[in-house]
């Protein structure tokens, strides 16, 4: 496995490291997005690891910083944020085909990583597959039933419930947010983009942390959200991790997870023979 740092896009402006296999290179790359305003390291080094890993499963990895955030520049245009994301992973997509030769690729994003990685997922042709770590989900009939019905039969809680509502109106503090609390798109557009994506061949793996409790509490909320429809569908794989937190701070949980992601990445996307690949790769463009 071979790292090296590079600073590319059209406008120079972006920097990531580049993990390239030492043999056989699968034509499927990896790029791994910021989480938050984490530069590209990761939260706790999780994409430093994670990428290591992957090189060593013959995934050409890509994890660099976003536009403005971590050592990368701006690009001197005047985009909207949307569109200065498809850009930039664009550019790191063309850095990967260039240095290893992908044809295709995997996005991987914790939090706000998952939202871009959804976006572009959704509008690009040269994505296969994404990994979203508390991406998006909306509060079912079913989550409220799981979050509210066990503290109203339980009186200790209702009565420490009861005194910290009193507390908060005497105090007339506003009650405080999860700090990676935002305002999520509409429902059912993005039903309607992960349709889109599943029709397209997409294989989509859904990860939900301990951290997303405060909209997500269940596997099966994934259904209640999206319909079975979504939920049943081959190319849609939904895990949900009650006891980890939300950056996976942990290393036994860091470790789980990435094992997780390899074991799917490898299901999806396998080693093909070289004929093979040169076909799908020539079927993609």
């Amino acid at each position: 496995m071979h790292e090296q740092a590079a600073r590319f896009g059209r406008a120079n402006h972006l920097t990531g490291i580049t993990g390239l296999p030492s043999a056989d290179a699968r034509s499927t790359g990896v790029i791994v997005l910021n989480a938050g305003l984490v530069h590209r390291i990761g939260p706790f080094r999780l994409h430093v690891e994670l990428s290591r890993q992957l090189n060593a499963r013959g995934f050409p990895t890509l994890r660099f910083d976003l536009s403005t955030l971590g050592d990368s520049g701006a690009s001197g245009e005047s985009l909207a944020r949307e569109q200065q994301v498809r850009s930039d992973v664009a550019d790191a997509m063309a850095l990967l085909r260039k240095q290893a030769g992908c044809s295709r690729f995997v996005l991987i994003g914790l939090c706000s990583g998952a939202q871009n990685a959804h976006l572009v997922a959704h509008s690009s042709e040269a994505v296969a597959g994404a990994v979203f770590l508390d991406g998006y989900a909306y509060r079912s009939t079913g989550f409220k039933l799981r979050h509210y019905l066990p503290r109203l039969l339980n009186p200790a809680r209702v009565a420490r419930h009861l005194a910290r509502h009193v507390g908060r109106r005497l105090r007339a503090a506003p009650a405080a947010g999860p700090g990676f609390q935002v305002e999520f798109p509409p429902q059912a557009r993005v039903r309607d983009e992960l349709t889109i994506m599943l029709e397209r061949g997409l294989k989509l793996y859904f990860i939900y942390s301990g951290g997303s409790s405060w909209y997500f509490n269940h596997r099966r909320q994934f259904g209640e959200c999206y319909g079975r429809a979504l939920a049943d569908h081959p190319g849609v794989t939904v895990s949900f991790r009650r006891e980890v937190d939300h950056t996976y701070i942990l290393v036994g949980d860091r470790r789980r997870l990435l094992d997780d992601i390899e074991s799917w990445l490898c299901t999806h996307f396998p080693q093909l023979a070289p004929a093979r690949e040169a076909r799908q790769a020539a079927a993609a463009t």
